[in-house]
């Protein structure tokens, strides 16, 4: 039953489901109001029999007691009201019948309990002789507050009251039909309008899956659940298209930075190659340099491609866990590299501690990125200055500094200024740079430095000293790093 319904439409369900939500709640409403009804009428009845009991005193009850036979008989006494029943029982059992009784009603055993107590009063439904439903009150019957082990019993008959219900019953049945109808269709209608926003958001999705087509968007009305999948939907395939033209820029660039080092690699092997073919020897100093060319060529295509496997890589987890790094040590060892790289240029730095948390193989190379710029740009005999200062990494250099019209594309992936085009480099370090210090929840930026040259700020979260518990291996402690 249940793989049935799971495999009926979504509409269908709903349909379904609120179709058996109203029916249950009509149902319990009809259920309710039959017995609040019912209890109204035997309420009603049973008012009334309290204020039917005839008016009688135990002296006037003493000759029909005495003259009551072992089964009910008529016998003379107050007048019983019409259409009641009215007779006395004993507490053996016995009952006598007034005389204008409308019938005899069976006697039952709280009949005879009220009788044989001599106190109390108590309702219920009994029968009569000849098979009436009928509502009984049973009274005991005291004078001067003597106990006369006799009770009088009125009833009356149910017909009417049962009638009554039984028509009641037939209207709430047939309402509860016409409900449950009606909320089943009003379900199916329900269902229809609610959903709408969700086919359309599967009709785009199947476009999607068919052509390919990422500009697809779902209109958006209001500020429902509905909405706001269709605006998450908008913003997914929004953003599926901004990666898939990435992606494409991205392999256009690439394939562009690659086309030049490759054509050129080609043209120095081929000389290389036909000179070894016709026999004809190059001179040693061409071919040193056709070599000199071919390493220098394999080189900038490693780091190339090196560079665009860091940039493949998933933002999160790329370099391994978390963990507290020194960013003074970080910089301490690019700087070595920096300083053999550029064996022309006089390095100063001031480097005061500081903790960040982040993958060191990342932070190192982004580090590393900033000052292989800086000595790039530096001229011959220049002067590099580097300061570490409460979390700001500044690399400062006296090249030909930045244009202020090419400051907002620095980061870009691929971008190389006018000026830096016929230098070695694929555009992609102040990039993987960006990707780093953003990743660890820092900022990074480039400006002209006062007196020509540029300035590059990284600042990264952090603290000048590590947590206690993870101090690294011959760290300062806590309180041990400001001195």
């Amino acid at each position: 039953m249940i793989r049935r319904f799971s495999s009926l439409s979504l509409r269908s369900r709903l349909g379904l489901l609120t179709a058996a939500a109203v029916a249950i709640a009509v149902a319990a409403v009809s259920v309710a109001c039959w017995f609040i009804v019912q209890g109204k009428l035997y309420g009603e009845i049973d008012s009334d029999l309290r204020h039917k009991v005839p008016d009688v005193s135990l002296p006037s009850l003493v000759k029909v007691i005495e003259q009551c036979p072992s089964s009910p008989q008529p016998q003379d006494g107050p007048q019983a009201p019409q259409p009641y029943y009215v007779e006395i029982v004993r507490a053996d059992g016995a009952a006598c019948v007034y005389a204008d009784s409308a019938g005899t009603v069976k006697t039952a055993r709280s009949d005879r309990r009220i009788a044989e107590e001599g106190t109390g009063y108590g309702f219920r439904d009994g029968t009569t002789a000849d098979g009436t439903s009928v509502r009984v009150l049973t009274t005991a019957i005291t004078g001067n507050g003597v106990r006369s082990n006799v009770a009088m019993l009125i009833a009356y008959p149910l017909s009417d009251t049962r009638s009554t219900l039984n028509e009641l019953a037939l209207i709430l049945l047939l309402v509860s039909g016409i409900g449950v109808l009606g909320a089943g269709g009003a379900g199916v209608w329900v269902a229809r309008t609610g959903l709408r926003p969700v086919n359309d958001l599967t009709r785009a999705a199947e476009h999607i899956a068919r052509t390919d087509d990422l500009t697809t968007r779902i209109p958006v009305a209001g500020d429902d659940e509905i909405a706001r999948l269709s605006l998450s939907f908008n913003s997914m395939t929004a953003s599926l298209a901004s990666s898939r033209e990435l992606q494409q820029q991205l392999i256009a660039d690439a394939g562009h930075e690659l086309r030049t080092p490759l054509t050129s690699l080609r043209t120095n092997v081929e000389l290389l190659v036909r000179s070894e073919q016709t026999g004809r020897a190059i001179p040693p100093e061409d071919r040193r340099e056709l070599l000199e060319s071919v390493k220098a060529q394999m080189t900038e295509l490693a780091l190339l491609i090196g560079d665009l496997q860091e940039l493949s890589r998933p933002d999160a987890g790329q370099h391994g866990p978390l963990e507290i790094v020194g960013l003074h040590e970080v910089a301490e060892t690019a700087l070595k590299r920096a300083r053999l790289r550029g064996p022309h240029l006089t390095i100063d730095s001031a480097l005061s501690p500081w903790y960040v948390r982040g993958q060191r193989p990342a932070l190192e190379r982004a580090v590393v990125n900033v000052l292989d710029n800086a000595v790039k740009f530096s001229p011959e005999g220049g002067t590099v200055e580097v300061r570490l200062t409460d979390g700001a990494l500044t690399v400062r250099d006296h090249g030909p500094g930045i244009p202020a019209g090419d400051l907002p594309y620095v980061f870009d992936r691929f971008w190389r200024s006018p000026r830096a085009r016929a230098l070695p480099g694929s555009g992609l370090g102040l990039s993987i740079v960006a990707r780093t210090v953003r990743g660890m929840g820092g900022t990074v930026d480039l400006a002209a430095a006062e007196g020509g040259g540029t300035v590059a700020t990284v600042r990264l979260p952090g603290a000048p000293a590590p947590p206690p518990a993870e101090a690294p291996d011959g760290a300062p402690a806590a309180g041990q790093a400001e001195g």
